[in-house]
């Protein structure tokens, strides 16, 4: 478990650290949604397969949107050109720092409460009930649905492909 947890880690920044170094767009799309499904990881190891399998879901849909836009609307999508993901370094290096520093001193000065009662025998089941009750089954497929309809729609969108000009 705990050599999960950490590869889980590692991973997910390594490939945090990957969206800010490579040269293309689509690229550091895929390297974001390697970060999330490693975070997705640390969710499963908690127990918790309904949340950890609906952020890896909600990842790839995201990042595969945001891939078919980079690739259709950016000048440089496959990284042909340098590029740079990091801008106003010095500010943004400040205001991770302050970010960083603020959430820590919250998390060690901020008195945490106490557990009422017992957690529920399933609690990945409790929750899924809770948000969606009845429902689930049909935004279970209503995702799959929406999913074969973006691929559909790119597929039939470019009839001769990518390199056919």
């Amino acid at each position: 478990m705990q050599i999960a947890f950490w590869a889980c880690a590692v991973g997910a920044i390594a490939a945090g650290v990957a969206v800010f170094k490579v040269d293309s767009m689509a690229r550091a799309t895929f390297a974001l949604l390697a970060s999330f499904i490693f975070a997705a990881g640390t969710i499963l190891l908690l127990r918790l397969a309904y949340l950890g399998i609906v952020v890896v879901l909600m990842m790839i849909m995201e990042m595969v949107i945001m891939a078919v836009f980079m690739i259709m609307y950016m000048m440089n999508p496959g990284g042909l050109m340098p590029m740079s993901m990091v801008h106003n370094k010095k500010g943004s290096l400040a205001i991770a720092g302050a970010t960083f520093i603020l959430l820590t001193a919250t998390i060690l000065l901020v008195p945490w409460p106490m557990r009422n009662g017992e957690p529920p025998p399933d609690p990945t089941r409790a929750l899924g009930e809770a948000l969606m009750g009845s429902k689930m089954l049909v935004m279970m497929v209503l995702g799959l649905v929406l999913f074969a309809t973006m691929v559909t729609c790119v597929v039939l969108a470019t009839h001769r492909g990518r390199y056919d000009r």
